[in-house]
């Protein structure tokens, strides 16, 4: 198609999704004539009904239209980068003022919660906020572990910066606004090589424990309406009886959602300290199925269901009608567990006066009970763990090195991008047998792959995905376990057991 034909497949596009109505076509046309420098459009490609254009057809009339935009020099260059600058400011041609958006998700909230979030979702994947041509691009299984099914993520939605975008940004021009990329100010932004355009996100205000928040979706969703409830405040993390009173809040507007925060604390705390944030969505995970293998009880709160999950992590699980009950028991075990050391299970609330203690909450309703799990968490490290005790050991960093965040606490591995052209280089060198030790791309696997070979008897073609697969999802399952504060072990349960009873002191 040439340019004037692919204006129209965008008009087309938003009239098809409903992002403007038949009254909106010439004005949104005009609109993306201005973003492309177009001063004309012939008049043969003036159509009195412009011709819908189907959801997967975006991406190629996109690329195409970018293409026009690098050959006439609107862009910087042609990397990624200026790319989705450019694209991003196409498509906010086509979507509604934030005003007509919190309108619509009001009107349809005061009929039915999830009638509101469902037209959110969909309109966050419409205006290509969420681009639903890269998400498809991520790899994603079930691993079955002595935990349950977890779920595996290889992170290819969110792209690579290309050379030129990072040397550009590292010379740009510092900025503080937005302060960062969770702030409310990001709604509308244009954006710039060192920080992603936001022209097409729109956020919902929400009311939490009587401060303002705004809910938005993941532009880069690791499952089911990936949703982000930040603060409107730009404040650090900090995990306290009023993170539990939010959570809750948030579970009653949208009870067929889960969330939860990460924790507050380096090296435990998930990649965006400095902005207070939840994540949510509406997806079952690995920890919510886990069953209680260890009932207990607090003194004071008895009438609250207590147990310690079959997880390889070390939660707990409250449970009742009453959420002010839960909030309260939480707050009782998160001041116990910041002040909490038992040197035999090398567990120390404070070394040198850093603390190392604290929570990664989670909430969700089931049925007529509130649910909390509150997994404890701690970020010592030491010379033999300089990435932290209860984090990733080294011998598991060639499949996961980074942080432990809320969502894999939950049982969804997202592991990097890198992976996917590494075991396919495993894959091959498997079959054919090759020294993987000697292959510098994949070497730092060797070890691994000589652990887990002899478990199978035959390695074919027909079977080396699965196996990858499944083993890939056993190490992750790995990982959680070294995250684990308490092991999984007759002593690790007596120590966690030792806490519990703690609470009741």
């Amino acid at each position: 198609m040439n340019i004037f034909e692919n204006i129209n497949a965008l008009v087309g596009y938003g009239l098809s999704c409903g992002l403007i109505n038949e009254e909106d076509s010439v004005y949104t046309r005009n609109r993306i004539m201005e973003v492309l420098k177009i001063d004309d459009f012939p008049a043969e490609y003036i159509c009195d009904s412009v011709p819908e254009t189907k959801v997967s057809e975006l991406e190629k009339i996109l690329s195409e239209v970018l293409d026009y935009a690098a050959d006439k020099k609107l862009m910087s260059d042609n990397g990624i980068v200026s790319r989705d600058l450019f694209d991003t400011k196409i498509m906010s041609c086509l979507v509604a003022r934030p005003s007509e958006v919190q309108a619509q998700f009001k009107n349809l909230y005061a009929k039915n919660p999830k009638l509101a979030t469902d037209w959110y979702y969909k309109f966050s994947q419409d205006t290509d906020y969420i681009r639903r041509y890269r998400i498809c691009k991520d790899l994603k299984w079930k691993t079955k572990t002595d935990y349950g099914d977890i779920d595996i993520t290889i992170n290819l939605s969110k792209p690579e910066k290309d050379p030129k975008a990072i040397a550009a940004a590292r010379n740009a021009v510092q900025s503080g606004y937005p302060a960062c990329l969770l702030c409310k100010e990001n709604e509308g932004y244009a954006g710039r090589i060192n920080h992603a355009a936001r022209q097409t996100h729109r956020i919902i205000p929400i009311e939490l424990a009587g401060t303002k928040w705004g809910f938005q979706y993941s532009p880069y969703v690791y499952y089911n309406e990936h949703c982000i409830v930040f603060s409107y405040e730009h404040t650090p993390m900090k995990i306290s009886s009023h993170t539990f009173e939010c959570l809750f809040d948030f579970i009653k507007l949208f009870p067929h959602y889960t969330v939860g925060s990460n924790a507050d604390l380096p090296v435990v705390g998930g990649s965006i300290l400095t902005h207070n944030h939840f994540q949510g969505g509406n997806y079952e995970f690995a920890m919510a199925r886990a069953s209680v293998e260890y009932k207990f009880s607090v003194a004071g709160f008895e009438d609250v269901t207590c147990g310690i999950l079959q997880w390889p992590m070390s939660v707990i699980r409250l449970s009742f009608t009453d959420t002010q009950k839960i909030i309260e028991l939480s707050s009782v075990i998160l001041e116990k567990w910041r002040s909490y050391t038992d040197e035999g299970a090398f567990v120390f609330a404070q070394t040198d006066g850093e603390p190392h203690n604290t929570i990664t909450p989670i909430a969700r309703k089931r049925g007529d009970l509130y649910e909390m799990d509150l997994v404890l968490r701690n970020n010592i490290t030491t010379k033999e763990n300089p990435w932290g005790v209860f984090h990733p050991h080294e011998n598991l960093h060639h499949i996961k090195k980074e942080n432990i965040g809320l969502i894999e606490v939950m049982g969804l591995a997202v592991l990097p991008a890198r992976l996917k052209s590494e075991i396919a280089e495993l894959k091959e060198a498997i079959l054919c047998k090759k020294d993987i030790s000697s292959v510098e791309s994949i070497a730092k696997h060797a070890q691994w792959v000589s652990e887990f070979i002899p478990k199978y008897e035959n390695v074919s073609e027909t079977n080396i995905d699965d196996i990858l697969k499944k083993e890939i999802g056993l190490v992750f399952a790995k990982v959680l376990e070294d995250a684990g504060v308490f092991k999984r072990t007759s002593e690790g349960l007596a120590a966690f057991k030792k806490f519990t009873d703690s609470l009741s002191r």
